[in-house]
């Protein structure tokens, strides 16, 4: 493998790790609702407020949970998108 390949392997594997620390945060219901999910797509926390959220409604609820998942989740794939699109050019010359 030529030191070309492995640089370029190595910042891929950099921008992976750098993609965990990237958090997008979300929110529905007017903040009934918080989702955070890191730029790897993994959700790292959802925070439910008592107060906004009407148990005789949990339609309601689910509606929030989904648009936050959904939000939350383009907006990650947009960072991870465009941390990696720099790097996937080079993917090319590895034989990929």
């Amino acid at each position: 493998m030529a030191f070309d390949q492995i640089k370029m392997i190595n910042q891929l594997r950099k921008a992976q790790k750098e993609l965990g620390k990237e958090i997008v945060e979300v929110e529905a219901g007017d903040g009934a609702v918080v989702v955070q999910i890191t730029g790897e797509l993994k959700i790292k926390k959802i925070n439910l407020d008592p107060e906004k959220i009407d148990l005789d409604d949990i339609e309601e609820l689910e509606r929030w949970l989904e648009n936050a998942l959904r939000d939350g989740y383009a907006k990650a794939q947009e960072i991870a998108s465009d941390k990696m699109k720099p790097l996937m050019g080079g993917l090319g010359n590895l034989g990929l």
